[in-house]
């Protein structure tokens, strides 16, 4: 079973200023003449820990990380304010140029798998290959599943925390509820609401408990800016169109894909993944029998490893 490569620390990072006052912090890693790779972490709002790093070879490739708006060591902390999909999208092309960077292969998992459709689907000519986990479309119907009715019934003991924080006479719409906590007054009342937002995905997200992912969802500047930053997504309808990322499949047929879903995930059902790979047939589907969402379960990251080691060896 493959492993994360050993642990590294970046050879250069820096803070780069994009629109809206927003400052991104990008590090690099492995080889700078390397075959260049974007790591899109989840959320939106979780921002990248350093395990990242290591899902690629630092010897074949030019890692590059960042924390998207609002999140990790990118400022300000937390901030709604030009914090859209388009934003971001337009983010990686301002990162891709800074860099110099003419094509690059795209990692991405969970709301990473997301924004890394979506940007693939823009500029598909500098993506040279993608690999995504636990896809996640930001349907309608994928948001309620997880944040009103559906993934409910699997955890009921880890949902009454979740509902804890929200008067009964507003839990008909979670999520309009939540965004009217995480977006008050309130600071007491916001902190709350945050953790108990995050801390229902980091209980979802794997197959059987993990302490180190609980309590990672747990800390505070994480909580806040996962929980403010998906709700404002969320409730503005991630700022796409109704079912875009497959209605825009087409513009995916000439870039090789290969995609790594948890049988067993409880945050995006495997359904999304399916539904994902139907409509983009040149993609390999990889389903691990035995894993759930997160990016630690062993199953999965032997699958991601194994998948950027394929495209090291097809495009260096």
């Amino acid at each position: 079973m493959q492993q994360l490569f050993p642990s590294i620390e970046p050879y250069q990072t820096q803070m780069l200023p994009v629109s809206d006052g927003h400052s991104l912090y990008i590090e690099e890693c492995g080889q700078p003449d390397g075959l260049p790779v974007v790591f899109l972490h989840g959320g939106p709002g979780a921002g990248c820990e350093s395990y990242h790093r290591r899902f690629f070879d630092p010897d074949v490739y030019r890692i590059i990380l960042f924390d998207q708006r609002g999140c990790g060591r990118s400022v300000p902390h937390a901030s709604l304010h030009g914090n859209t999909t388009d934003a971001l999208v337009a983010d990686m092309e301002t990162i891709r140029e800074r860099l110099d960077v003419d094509q690059w292969v795209v990692f991405g998992g969970s709301w990473g798998s997301t924004l890394g459709l979506v940007y693939a689907e823009t500029f598909p000519e500098r993506v040279l290959g993608l690999v995504l986990r636990g896809i996640f479309l930001c349907r309608p119907a994928d948001i309620q599943w997880f944040y009103q009715q559906g993934a409910s019934a699997l955890l009921p003991d880890h949902w009454e925390g979740f509902l804890e924080p929200v008067p009964a006479d507003e839990r008909g719409d979670l999520v309009n509820a939540y965004y009217r906590l995480l977006t008050g007054d309130d600071e007491v009342a916001r902190m709350a609401a945050a953790k108990a937002w995050s801390l229902w995905e980091g209980l979802a997200s794997t197959l059987l408990p993990k302490a180190a992912v609980t309590d990672h969802f747990a800390h505070s500047k994480t909580a806040l800016s996962l929980a403010r930053i998906e709700c404002h997504y969320f409730v503005n309808n991630s700022f796409m169109l109704e079912n875009q990322i497959l209605r825009d499949a087409t513009r995916l047929q000439k870039i090789p894909g290969i995609i790594v879903h948890g049988r067993y995930d409880v945050v995006c059902p495997l359904e999304q993944a399916w539904d994902l790979h139907r409509a983009w047939p040149q993609s390999c589907l990889q389903i691990v029998q035995d894993a759930g969402h997160s990016a630690t379960e062993h199953g999965i990251v032997d699958a991601l490893v194994a998948a950027t080691n394929q495209f090291s060896r097809r495009f260096r």
